[in-house]
């Protein structure tokens, strides 16, 4: 295929009753370059994670048959996504998507704009995506990115956000680590809450210094966690508000319900809280996805195992480690994470060299998780911070 020029999609659609497939159904579209009308139809349909798959796997198998690759593999990569552990077809379909994914836009990485290589990392290969800075003529780059998702994060989905950034003006190495992508699904490493050992090896790898580091979702509490006990990073960049995995899992529970699961974990009541999330979880469609794609992710037996490993993604020790520059993205409407505990994470960052939240919203299209409805307004945020930020890049700009 041609090099595409770098264009965002913008706004939110109301394609699907249920809060998640509706938020999924958007990242399908606005960040995987999926097809309006195509998605629309298909999502009248859903109203389970069958009939996701049934659905999403129909759209997919047509477009390739038609030859239009780009949004094979949107629907393909997402009709993994709901799909649990022990499904054959959930690697399947994932690999097909990524297959797809580098040979459609294969042009970038013959001619070497995108280079791709794999760093060691405790028994397995973490992929790497880097890109030179461009746009700049005879100017001299302005930084280095490493970039990273979150929970469920693919790294072909930061494929133009990183490339947009190099048109910005700096090197951008983006990778994929436990618990994540192909890192999970082919290579089977869970998460780690110890970021900062990850992002090490890839430091290391690359002998990278003096860097700004970004986290998607989850990656909104990972990147400061790196950054903690790194300090070749510089810079943070928390794209979500994330204080602690666990008070985000409880607040999709009502205030009692919350009381009551903090009290089980106290007391070791693992089968009481077993069969108190397993019956949650049938009864939603959110938690039931959030409850099997973590304990998979996690290498959790069981929910309590899983609750009890959420425990050690959190800030709140951490925090007065991280002397940098931070800047934190949020979102209003955020279907995952209630805004409102932004306080906590600002308040377990008492020693950062200086502390900048934007909170976003409706009237932008961007006030959804990870800002999906308007990507480039969030990434222009960005690049306007570290232009502000780094004494460095306002003498090249």
């Amino acid at each position: 295929m041609k090099k595409e020029s770098i264009a965002f999609g913008k706004g939110m659609y109301k394609l699907n009753d249920e809060p998640n497939f509706n938020y999924q159904l958007n990242r399908t579209i606005l960040w995987s370059e999926g097809n309006l009308e195509e998605v629309t139809a298909a999502a009248a349909k859903i109203h389970d994670n069958d009939s996701w798959k049934k659905e999403m796997l129909e759209i997919a198998q047509k477009a390739e048959s038609e030859g239009r690759t780009k949004e094979a593999i949107a629907y393909y990569r997402m009709c993994e996504f709901f799909l649990f552990d022990g499904d054959p077809e959930k690697k399947k379909y994932y690999q097909l998507a990524v297959d797809l994914f580098y040979r459609y836009y294969n042009d970038y990485f013959t001619d070497g704009t995108v280079i791709r290589s794999e760093v060691p990392f405790d028994g397995v290969n973490m992929p790497v995506l880097y890109t030179k800075a461009s746009g700049q003529h005879e100017k001299p780059k302005k930084g280095t990115i490493l970039l990273h998702g979150g929970n469920d994060s693919y790294l072909e989905e930061l494929f133009f956000p990183m490339l947009y950034l190099a048109e910005q003006g700096y090197d951008v190495y983006a990778f994929e680590g436990p618990g994540q992508g192909g890192v999970l699904r082919v290579q089977h490493k869970c998460f780690t809450y110890e970021w900062e050992k990850p992002v090490k090896a890839v430091l290391d790898y690359y002998r990278l210094n003096d860097v700004t580091i970004i986290g998607v979702s989850l990656g909104g509490m990972l990147a400061p966690r790196a950054a903690a006990f790194d300090k070749r990073i510089r810079y943070v960049v928390a794209w979500s508000v994330f204080p602690s995995f666990l008070s985000v899992m409880l607040q999709m529970f009502p205030p009692l319900v919350r009381n009551l699961i903090l009290l089980l974990l106290k007391l070791h009541a693992a089968p009481v809280l077993n069969m108190m999330l397993n019956f949650s979880a049938k009864k939603d469609a959110t938690k039931n996805w959030g409850l099997h794609h973590g304990m998979y992710a996690y290498g959790a037996t069981s929910p309590y195992d899983y609750v009890k490993t959420l425990e050690h993604f959190q800030m709140a020790d951490i925090g007065p480690l991280i002397d940098q520059d931070v800047l934190i993205l949020g979102a209003n409407q955020d279907h995952f994470i209630d805004y409102r505990l932004f306080s906590q994470e600002l308040n377990a960052l008492p020693n950062v060299r200086s502390l900048t939240f934007r909170l976003f919203t409706e009237k932008e299209d961007a006030s959804n998780h990870c800002n999906v409805g308007n990507p480039k307004l969030a990434l222009d945020t960005i690049v306007n911070w570290m232009a502000q930020i780094r004494p460095e890049a306002n003498e090249t700009s």
